[in-house]
């Protein structure tokens, strides 16, 4: 019975160690959610200073377009006043490029005014970047920290797992059965029992006569509250 006891207390202390190092990296995949989520707060501001550069960009290549053309039409358009064939038809097409002129040079002074605000934004862009450099190498650090961390005890975990299915091959089939049964519920699932009889799992106490049972044959049972595989303490102790 003392050798049934001792090699359950022999595995359970490996699930234990188990049980403590995922615990330690519990809260890693939140924090690094967390982590990623100011990571992506951090880079939207920087792309979205990036994209009103791009855009005043796009302004002044659609107006230097707009502009060319305007200046395209107006020199057919001037090419063309010596074939006018009456002072009115001539006037006419004088008022257009006249007109037209006048309409090149708003967007000339348009496009200025772009190349200002595109400066600007510019200096913006690399003032957020410069800014933002060092919060990003700390989130970049602390979110591979954390991962970093995750692996090793992923790594940990797996080189115990080894010396867990060596224990649990030392365990009594039946006995291995209920431990793994309440494992799944509560963790310790065995746990000794505390004079006069209380279960320091659940800290209810157990029937006199089945806590005198344990201290008489050194043996197990089951907690009737909890449901923990329970013992006396003198039942693993050294002999």
């Amino acid at each position: 019975m003392r050798e049934k006891l001792l090699a359950l207390v022999a595995l359970q202390n490996v699930d234990l160690e188990i049980a403590g190092l995922k615990k330690s990296t519990e809260t890693y995949p939140k924090d690094i959610t967390e982590l990623e989520k100011q990571l992506t707060v951090v880079r939207s501001s920087i792309e979205g200073e990036r994209a009103k550069l791009l855009d005043l960009d796009r302004q002044r290549s659609n107006l230097e377009h707009d502009i060319s053309a305007e200046k395209d039409k107006v020199r057919k358009w001037e090419g063309r006043l010596s074939d006018q064939r009456t002072t009115r038809e001539y006037s006419a097409l004088a008022r257009e490029i006249d007109i037209a002129k006048k309409g090149q040079q708003t967007m000339a002074e348009n496009l200025v005014e772009l190349g200002k605000q595109a400066t600007a934004q510019r200096e913006a862009l690399k003032q957020k970047e410069v800014e933002s450099a060092g919060k990003l190498a700390e989130l970049t650090e602390k979110v591979a920290g954390l991962k970093g961390k995750l692996t090793e005890v992923e790594a940990q975990v797996s080189a115990i797992d080894g010396r867990r299915d060596a224990a649990a091959k030392k365990v009594d089939a039946p006995l291995l059965r209920r431990y793994e049964t309440v494992r799944k519920k509560r963790m310790p699932a065995m746990v000794a029992l505390a004079p006069p009889g209380t279960c320091t799992g659940c800290r209810m106490n157990i029937r006199a006569q089945l806590y005198n049972e344990l201290v008489a044959s050194l043996g197990f049972d089951v907690c009737p509250s909890c449901q923990r595989i329970v013992f006396v303490e003198a039942a693993i102790q050294p002999r």
